[in-house]
């Protein structure tokens, strides 16, 4: 793991292989999963579930070098904020573009490459990332199955 200069919250759990840049904010209670790279300038608050292989990126126009020839300084960038709200959980491989926020209890699915902000609670899948639920909704259908379904009982002789 590779930390360096960010700020992260009480019971935090960071797998191996993880960096996380200066000027991150990770919030209380998060889980961030091996192979992650959380780049300078995202924020996440508490209770987030970011999975393995996450990519954070934080400049929409990377660029190695200017027009001059000269290689690129950190003057020469500018660092586009990121946000990920309070319990969203980000799947597997995820790519999170630059200057967008990721909404209060939305998930993002594996592998998606998300390019635009993601509402509270949305589900979020694909290339680019796509609505395709609620996680609200999700819930409720749930919890109408588990009604349904009758207890097992286990007979001990």
């Amino acid at each position: 793991m590779n930390l360096y200069g960010c700020t992260v919250g009480d019971y935090t759990k960071i797998g191996t292989f993880v960096e996380i840049q200066k000027d991150v904010m990770i919030g209380a209670r998060c889980k961030i999963s091996s192979h992650t790279f959380i780049c300078e300038g995202v924020r996440i608050e508490d209770d987030v579930f970011i999975g393995h292989g996450v990519m954070f990126i934080n400049d929409r126009y990377p660029r190695a070098t200017n027009a001059d020839g000269s290689l690129q300084t950190e003057a020469d960038w500018k660092v586009e904020t990121t946000r990920v709200k309070r319990a969203a959980s980000i799947g597997t491989s995820a790519t999170i573009m630059s200057g967008i926020t990721i909404g209060e209890g939305a998930l993002i699915g594996a592998g998606a490459v998300v390019t635009e902000s993601v509402a509270d609670y949305a589900v979020v899948a694909g290339v680019p990332a796509r609505v395709i639920d609620d996680t609200r909704a999700r819930r409720l259908r749930l919890e109408a199955l588990m009604r349904r379904v009758e207890p097992c009982h286990v007979w001990m002789s």
